[in-house]
């Protein structure tokens, strides 16, 4: 700020960023503010470059990620002198139309940049579910902000010291909680969030928040018509775009709902692409395949075994700024490479389980909730978690169980019960492998209450302890895990990856869909079941919950074992003072 930007440093940064963008380049130097973008061309290729400037010269826009309502958006911003069709041009225009109420009119993904030429404001504004990432580190008297922290490591001058809470949050969790990232210097602008930067300083605030108000007075056979009509018309926007389009198939009902919605919306020949497991129970190919003959799809089939798994794992860690233990990053990430050599837009079923209760432990959070008086009349049940550890595997599982299930209904709410669910190393096994003294300092002191009290402490009030727990998959867990994951396993292969449940629109109606609409008897889904139901092979919407998962635990007591100890010593981790090596 106040000193001359380098056109050299803006280039450095998007050479960080040629995967997510392989098309184009584009840049733009105004004094002691510079920006540039990497362009993958999905609509208006032969004019879309960026950045693109207003018509009256007054504002200039980079932006990540789609507009997929920018045609009916023209149509309201008649008078506005378009130079291009595309729709981060609308997307400009809208903000010189409407400034910041334009945030709410937009469906879509996206991360954008907004520069004022006339009063040197910043603007920078991230979609309100968090699809398309957008980091920020201010540092020296300087500001910087990129779609990947790659992309901040070469500007001069900046250091970046990891964050211990960061690693607590990986060793708990399996990745780092935004708006904190894995370095002290950067953080995430959070969805939903706009950002100004001027000479006086800077402002963030949000522009959109999810509200749970259930509507009542429909029947039932109105809310599964409804549900389809919904999940048609979200599905149609999002397939707009100049290029071919595709469907991540993984034979659940998420992603099936989608595959199904576009047959049903279009005569084009789509291409659907699934991840298989030869030989695991977990493997759903063949229920994809047989929903991919039925809705007349070209099926593309890609086995993964754990000879594949170690051959790419190298290259998906690379893909990833920030430490991750989604190991479905690995079937995600080979999974985009082979389907971006066919088409560079696919849709994606995320969203549908926390939108529609699909998860199992929201299922577990509302049986917790029921048993809470009883554990509590009985003093908690101690002797639960004082049972000794047997010599029998299935008797440790279920005495594991047990504790869990104890320990989630002693707690005081859903939110809580959130930061317990997703918590996917006991504190029995962290305080065993984690050193001693980041373990007191760093992992002890953040429990379940005080992690509710940081994430939720302006939560809207009277939800349901299963709606608080929704909330925290929709506003915690899915833009730090698994739209994480999505972006950085797509975007590697320079494939963009679509995700329509999670149109603000539709999550506002989804938000009101009552619960017994979405979880009945046990089973999650069951508006979005019936709804996409005729339009699938029959029986091919069952009650079974897989997920989109990898047989870890049979790999490792094979072959993958030996790539594991050789990573953990080649690392680096064995001696990074995080971990008790003998433990």
């Amino acid at each position: 700020m106040g000193r001359p930007v380098g056109r050299n440093v803006v280039v450095r940064q998007c050479e960080q960023l040629v995967h997510r963008g392989p098309d184009d380049a584009g840049y733009l130097i105004d004094g002691d503010f510079g920006f540039g973008m990497r362009r993958l061309s999905i609509i208006d290729i032969a004019n879309g470059q960026q950045p693109i400037t207003s018509a009256d010269g007054r504002y200039s826009i980079i932006c990540n990620g789609e507009i997929v309502n920018h045609l009916e958006l023209r149509r309201e911003l008649q008078g506005y002198a378009f130079r291009t069709h595309s729709d981060i041009e609308t997307l400009l225009a809208s903000y010189v139309r409407w400034g910041d109420d334009a945030w709410l009119r937009l469906e879509g993904m996206y991360a954008a940049a907004i520069w004022d030429h006339f009063t040197k404001m910043l603007t920078l504004v991230r979609d309100p579910l968090g699809i398309k990432p957008l980091f920020v580190s201010e540092q020296n008297g300087g500001f910087a902000f990129a779609s990947e922290i790659s992309a901040l490591r070469v500007v001069p001058d900046f250091q970046f010291d990891v964050d211990e809470g960061g690693i607590r949050d990986f060793f708990r969790f399996g990745h780092v909680l935004g708006p904190r990232s894995i370095f002290r210097q950067v953080s995430a602008l959070q969805p939903g969030h706009v950002m100004k930067i001027g000479a006086l300083g800077s402002a963030t605030w949000p522009f959109w928040k999810p509200q749970v108000r259930p509507m009542s007075g429909l029947s039932e056979k109105q809310w599964i018509e409804e549900t389809r009509e919904r999940v048609l018309a979200t599905v149609r926007k999002h397939m707009l775009s100049d290029v071919p389009v595709g469907v991540f198939l993984s034979g659940g009902v998420d992603s099936s709902a989608i595959a199904a919605s576009m047959a049903h919306s279009s005569t084009a020949q789509f291409k659907a692409f699934t991840a298989a497991f030869p030989g695991s129970k977990i493997d759903e190919s063949s229920a994809a395949s047989e929903i991919a003959r039925h809705l007349g799809f070209e099926h593309v089939l890609l086995p993964i075994v754990p000879e594949t798994a170690a051959d790419v794992l190298p290259a998906v860690q690379r893909s990833f700024d920030e430490p991750t233990a989604a190991n479905s990053a690995i079937p995600l990430w080979y999974l985009s490479r082979s389907a971006a050599e066919h088409v560079k837009v696919v849709l994606c079923g995320e969203g549908g389980d926390e939108l529609f209760l699909g998860y199992n432990r929201q299922r577990w959070a509302q049986r917790m909730a029921r048993w809470s008086p009883l554990f509590r009349a009985f003093g908690g049940l101690e002797m639960i978690g004082r049972m000794p550890e047997s010599r029998a595997r299935k008797l440790n599982y279920l005495r594991d169980h047990a504790s869990r299930f104890r320990h989630g209904a002693l707690l005081a709410n859903g939110y809580e019960r959130f930061f317990a669910a997703v918590t996917i190393t006991p504190d029995a096994v962290r305080r065993r492998i984690l050193d001693r003294e980041f373990y007191q300092l760093w992992d002890e002191p953040a429990s379940e209450a005080t992690m509710a009290e940081r994430y939720f402490t302006t939560a809207q009030p009277g939800l349901s302890e299963l709606d608080q727990l929704a909330l925290g998959d929709l506003t915690v867990h899915m833009p730090a895990s698994l739209l994480q994951r999505l972006d950085r396993s797509s975007m590697a292969s320079s494939l963009e990856a679509r995700v329509p449940f999670l149109s603000h629109q539709f999550v506002d109606w989804a938000l009101t869909v009552p619960t017994e609409m979405k979880l009945r008897n046990g089973v999650g889904k069951h508006v979005l079941r019936r709804a996409i139901e005729p339009l699938l092979p029959r029986g091919a919407v069952g009650t079974r919950k897989l997920g989109f998962q990898m047989p870890l635990a049979d790999w490792f007591v094979g072959g993958f074992n030996d790539f594991a100890r050789d990573a953990w010593q080649s690392s680096g981790l064995a001696s990074a003072g995080f971990l008790d090596p003998r433990a």
